[in-house]
């Protein structure tokens, strides 16, 4: 095969994972966007710190609605057997790059290049910190929550370490341990 044919291969692969990836987090997005403004103007309307309360409400249901999306949709084919563990490599990824990213990005905006104001604040949360935590995102559920090869690897250790099934032992015993003993088959069977 040469060098062309597998660049194409990857290519022919990887853009359409991350057009479907991309397409989830515009969901979730939107998820988050809904959620947090019916939380703050219907829900929480007379409750004391309600924007708090509705930012990690809505950032929680945007995770799930992304973690499902990605799940099923944009990394399918290599989601993992183990539900529960890549829900939280899931949420840890989410939470580390959604969350994270963009607080590095305004403190070195504020405290390194002495950007202060809601301009540069916007800029360097909503623009620099989301498209920087998207990149780190996207390559962390790749290769890391839906790795290909960690399915694959569960898989074969499942089968190395399945349980070996004996024939269950006669009703009535002869005393000779030969009769007890399951029959192998034939050598190479």
């Amino acid at each position: 095969m040469t060098t062309e044919t597998t660049t194409a291969h990857r290519t022919a692969r990887f853009l359409p994972q991350l057009i479907k990836f991309g397409a989830v987090g515009a969901v979730g997005f939107g998820v988050n966007l809904v959620v947090f403004n019916v939380m703050l103007l219907i829900v929480l309307r007379n409750v004391e710190h309600r924007t708090i309360y509705a930012t990690i409400i809505a950032t929680v249901i945007a995770i799930l609605t992304n973690w499902i999306g990605n799940r099923f949709w944009a990394f399918s084919g290599q989601r993992q057997d183990n539900a529960a563990r890549e829900g939280v490599e899931f949420f840890a990824v989410s939470l580390a790059t959604g969350t994270g990213i963009p607080l590095l990005c305004v403190w070195v905006s504020h405290y390194l290049l002495g950007m202060v104001g809601p301009v540069a604040d916007n800029i360097s949360a909503n623009v620099v910190g989301l498209a920087v935590g998207m990149l780190f995102r996207f390559a962390l559920y790749r290769w890391w929550v839906f790795a290909p090869g960690r399915a694959e690897k569960a898989k074969a250790k499942a089968r190395t370490t399945s349980v070996v099934v004996t024939a269950p032992e006669p009703a009535t015993t002869t005393g000779s341990t030969l009769a007890r003993t399951p029959d192998g088959g034939l050598v190479g069977d």
